[in-house]
């Protein structure tokens, strides 16, 4: 059997937030996870991931898929989890290294080179250095690596488009199509089972497609421009604006004005305001009225803290990257570029902080630590309310992650 091992590199530190409830390979982008584009391209081989230790059991109840399991085959190839898969890399007997300007996107390994290619050496970022003295052939290759959060957000309309070709029969709908829906160019429309489309409701592909999974429910009024992505059992809200380059993650709720953004699964932002060019983690949940900037009025670059950092994005939009379980309330306003950590409460008048750590609570007037145990308790009510439950194994990871970026909150909020 073929074997291939999905690795985190230390390239991770500049995804997070985002990923530190998740693998780097669990990210969104298009129509699905960077795993899921990767395993398309590998059908019947054996899936192995590999991963910081303090998230591996997470993965192992998320998966079916072996997690930091010792690789026992002749040959395995080794990708970075943070590809931005295009085309297959070929799993052959001859061992490769492919490198991105020093960063290593491939290694296709024999036997013999693979005993010292632990999960941790792949965080290491030396790896490429090593795998040198293995006296291997190298080779520079062009696959687009994800180093920052904006980079998913501002791919997502070209990936919805490119992931639309591997599902479904394009132009087929299995949902129900109330009368007074208008369709443009229903070749590039599809609609699963048991969704409902609602009177008034425009679903527009004539620029991009629109993939709208099972058991959704689009009600009256609402505009989708494609290219778009509704995953299953999301509510579309009435008179909602859905533009492109726009994925919906699946069990989301999801009104007002949305653009060029991602929302992973099990989110909320059900009313008035607009979201542009963010990325929005699991279990969130965004207030009425709560607005996103994602344009400067000097129109200069956005510059955005990510690990410790202030890093130009060389890009005109960015909005906001929220991370897993946090809340905003009613009329908040989140300036350019601001990241916000796992399970941080915003309230109160006036424009947030650009940089707010996990597990903080407050506004503009400043923050205080958010207790850690009712934080927990509020989880595991959000996602009662959905019939999840959260884990053992889930409420540990938020216990490391509260002990994890304990320096971060001893600084102010930027």
């Amino acid at each position: 059997m073929n074997t291939i091992c999905i690795f985190e590199d230390s390239g991770y530190r500049n995804l997070l937030p985002l990923v530190w409830t998740r693998g780097v390979y669990e990210l969104k982008c298009g129509i699905g996870s960077l795993l899921e584009k990767i395993v398309r391209n590998y059908e019947n081989a054996e899936i192995i991931l590999y991963c910081r230790d303090y998230i591996q059991p997470v993965l192992e109840e998320r998966y079916k898929y072996s997690v930091n399991k010792k690789v026992n085959s002749d040959i395995c190839l080794f990708i970075n989890g943070r590809i931005l898969m295009s085309e297959k890399i070929p799993l052959t007997d001859e061992e490769e290294i492919g490198i991105k300007r020093k960063t290593l996107v491939y290694a296709r390994i024999k036997k013999e080179n693979i005993e010292f290619l632990k999960p941790d050496e792949f965080l290491d970022d030396k790896i490429v250095n090593k795998l040198k003295n293995k006296k291997i052939k190298f080779k520079e290759v062009s696959f687009k690596l994800i180093e920052y959060p904006w980079d998913l957000v501002n791919n997502n309309s070209d990936q919805i488009k490119n992931d639309f070709k591997f599902f479904p029969p394009q132009g087929k709908i299995d949902g129900e199509i109330y009368e007074g829906v208008h369709i443009l160019n229903k070749s590039q429309i599809y609609i699963g089972k048991n969704s409902k489309i609602k009177p008034g409701v425009v679903l527009d592909a004539e620029d991009g497609p629109i993939y709208i999974g099972k058991d959704v429910i689009v009600e009256s009024n609402t505009v989708i421009q494609g290219p778009v992505f509704i995953g299953d059992k999301s509510i579309v809200r009435p008179q909602s604006i859905i533009k492109e380059g726009t994925s919906i993650g699946e069990g989301s709720r999801i009104g007002g004005e949305v653009s060029n953004s991602i929302v992973q699964s099990y989110s909320n932002k059900q009313h008035s305001g607009f979201l542009g060019h963010s990325y929005i983690g699991s279990w969130c949940n965004l207030g009425a009225g709560t607005n996103t900037s994602d344009l400067k009025n000097n129109y200069s670059t956005v510059k955005v803290y990510i690990n410790g950092k202030e890093i130009n994005t060389d890009s005109l939009f960015v909005g906001l990257i929220m991370a897993d379980h946090s809340k905003s309330a009613i009329g908040t306003q989140f300036n350019t570029g601001t990241v916000v950590g796992v399970s941080c409460n915003i309230f109160g008048q006036g424009v947030i902080p650009k940089y707010i750590p996990s597990f903080s609570w407050g506004g503009a007037e400043g923050f205080i630590k958010y207790n850690l145990d009712k934080a927990i308790q509020t989880a595991k009510t959000v996602m009662l309310r959905r019939g999840k439950n959260l884990s053992s194994n889930e409420e540990k990871l938020l216990r490391d992650i509260f002990n994890l970026t304990q320096k971060e909150r001893v600084l102010k909020s930027r």
